[in-house]
C-alpha cells in the first residue's frame, strides 16, 4: 500500500499482509484487529428494536430517511424508490408510514420503479420554507417536486434538465439565514445550482477537470455565512466558481472521483480547516485543509464513507471512521484513524459498506455503529451491543433521535423493515436536534 505523509515521520507495520502507517502519537497505543465474521462472543448485550416498521410493498424502497413530516411530535418513516436507465437515475416512488407501520401517504410519477438500493435516492426531509413544518422534496423525472409532509399533496413543482435527478442536496449559497438553496446532479459529471424558487444558479461540468462526487458537500470554509461545495475533487466558491483542486504525487485522481469528504476540525480561516476525503476507484483517503493542501494521503483501498468524531480520551482530537469496501464477503474492514493518519484499528465485517457513530453509553465517547453485523463497537474495538431483530440482506445505519427524548439513537434499515434502537444510557445534548436523521442524509 503506498502512503504519502507531509511533514512528519511514519513508520510500516503489517496487518493482514497490509502495509499500514503507523502511530506517531505514541509508541503505547497498538493497532486492534477485530474479525466479527466467527460471530461477537456470548457475553455481548443483545439490544432488542424499540420499534420495528414492516416496510410498505407497493411504494417503499430500501432508501430510507426519518423525520416529523406530519407534526405530530414523532418520527415517520420515509422510504422511496428510482428509476436506472443506464445509470441515469430519479425519484419515482414514495412511501410514508407511521411508527405502528400503517401507511400516511403514497406518491409515484406513474412508475414506482425499483426497490433495490444501489446509490443514494433523491427524496430528502427538510422544512424548505421555514415554517417549522418539514416537506418531502424529491428529485423526479426532469423536475424537484416538494410534496406537503402531512397530506403528500404536491405543493410546488421546479423544472430541471433530464437526468439531473441523482441526488438532492440542500445548501445556503446566497448568504440568507438558512440553507434553501438546492443542488441536483447527473451521476458523475454536471452539476446544478438553484434558488428555492428555481432560478438557476449556476451550473459547472467536470468541476476542476475531475468527476463529480456522489453527493456535493456543503461546507463555510471563509466564515461569510455561505456556503463553498465540496464538489468532487474541487472545491467552489458559492457561485460556482472553482476556489482550488486537490492535487498528488502518489493517485491517479482521473481514475475514480471523490466518495465523501467530512470536516475534521472547523477552524476560524480556510487555512485551519482539515477535511477528509475518500477517492473511489483512485482507491485513496487523504486529510487536507480548507485551502485544499494536503496533509497526508493513504493509497491502496477503496475507501469511501468517513465519518468524524471523538472515540479514544486517551488521544488528541476527533478519530477518522472509514470503511474499505469492493472486498470479498466476510472480509470487509472498517478502519479507526487517528487524525494524523494513523491506523488505530481494524474490524472485519461480513460487509463494511454502511456505519455510523453514536454516544451509546453517555460516557461522552462515540462508539461505531456496524451495518455489516450489526453490532456496536467501542473506540477500542471491544463489542458494546449486538443489535438483533434487524433481518436478513444489506443493512443501512443512520443515527438520530427517534424517541422524542433529545438522545440519539440508532435506525438498521433493510429492504424489508426499519428497525429504531432506543439508546437508554445516551445523553441528551446541550442543543437537541430535530426529531429524525436531518436533512442531506446520504449513503458516503
Amino acid at each position: 500500500m503506498a502512503l504519502r505523509v507531509f511533514g512528519r515521520p511514519a513508520a510500516l507495520f503489517a496487518l493482514g499482509g497490509i502495509l499500514l502507517l503507523t502511530a506517531s502519537i505514541g509508541a503505547d497505543v497498538q493497532p486492534f484487529a477485530v474479525d466479527t465474521v466467527p460471530g461477537l462472543p456470548d457475553t455481548v448485550p443483545v439490544v432488542k428494536p424499540w420499534k420495528t416498521i414492516p416496510l410498505d410493498p407497493t411504494h417503499s424502497g430500501q432508501w430510507v430517511v426519518l423525520g416529523d413530516v406530519d407534526g405530530d411530535g414523532e418520527v415517520e418513516v420515509v422510504s422511496a424508490r428510482n428509476v436506472d436507465n443506464h445509470d441515469v437515475h430519479y425519484t419515482s416512488a414514495v412511501c410514508v408510514q407511521k411508527l405502528d407501520g400503517s401507511v400516511l401517504w403514497r406518491w409515484d410519477c406513474g412508475t414506482t420503479g425499483r426497490t433495490k438500493l444501489h446509490h443514494d435516492v433523491a427524496c430528502q426531509i427538510y422544512d424548505w420554507d421555514g415554517d417549522g413544518r418539514n416537506e418531502v422534496i424529491v428529485a423526479t423525472d426532469k423536475a424537484v417536486v416538494e410534496l406537503d409532509g402531512a397530506t403528500g399533496q404536491e405543493r410546488r413543482r421546479l423544472p430541471i434538465p433530464a437526468s439531473a435527478s441523482d441526488c438532492l442536496v440542500f445548501a445556503n449559497l446566497s448568504g440568507g439565514p438558512r440553507a434553501t438553496d438546492f443542488l441536483v446532479k447527473t451521476r458523475y459529471s454536471h452539476i446544478w445550482a438553484y434558488d428555492r424558487e428555481g432560478k438557476l444558479l449556476w451550473d459547472v461540468s467536470n468541476p476542476g477537470g475531475y468527476r463529480t462526487s456522489h453527493q456535493p458537500y456543503p461546507v463555510d470554509i471563509d466564515g461569510d455565512g455561505r456556503d463553498e461545495i465540496m464538489a468532487g475533487y474541487a472545491m467552489l466558491n458559492p457561485d460556482g466558481s472553482a476556489r482550488w483542486t486537490l492535487k498528488s504525487d502518489e493517485i491517479d485522481l482521473k481514475r475514480g472521483h471523490l466518495d465523501c469528504c467530512r470536516v475534521l476540525e472547523a477552524g476560524e480561516t480556510p487555512a485551519d480547516f482539515r477535511l477528509v476525503g475518500t477517492y473511489c476507484g483512485a482507491n485513496g483517503i487523504a486529510m487536507f485543509d480548507g485551502n485544499g493542501r494536503v496533509l497526508w494521503e493513504l493509497a491502496g483501498h477503496h475507501f469511501e464513507s468517513v465519518d468524524i468524531g471523538k472515540l479514544r480520551s486517551d488521544l488528541p482530537g476527533n478519530q477518522i471512521v472509514v470503511d474499505i469496501d469492493h472486498q470479498p464477503a466476510g472480509k470487509s474492514p472498517t478502519w479507526l484513524l487517528a487524525a494524523d493518519g494513523s491506523l488505530l484499528g481494524s474490524i472485519n465485517t461480513v460487509s463494511s459498506r454502511h456505519h455510523r457513530l453514536i454516544d451509546w453509553n453517555g460516557d461522552g465517547l462515540d462508539e461505531i455503529v456496524l451495518g455489516g453485523v450489526p453490532a456496536i463497537y467501542d473506540g477500542k474495538g471491544e463489542p458494546v451491543a449486538r443489535l438483533d431483530g434487524t433481518g436478513p440482506g444489506t443493512k443501512i445505519v443512520q443515527v438520530g433521535d427517534m424517541t422524542g427524548d433529545g438522545v440519539p439513537d440508532v435506525v438498521v434499515s433493510s429492504r424489508s423493515a426499519v428497525c429504531i434502537f432506543r439508546n437508554e444510557r445516551g445523553v441528551r445534548p446541550a442543543t437537541p436536534a430535530a426529531i429524525g436523521g436531518g436533512v442531506n442524509f446520504t449513503l458516503y
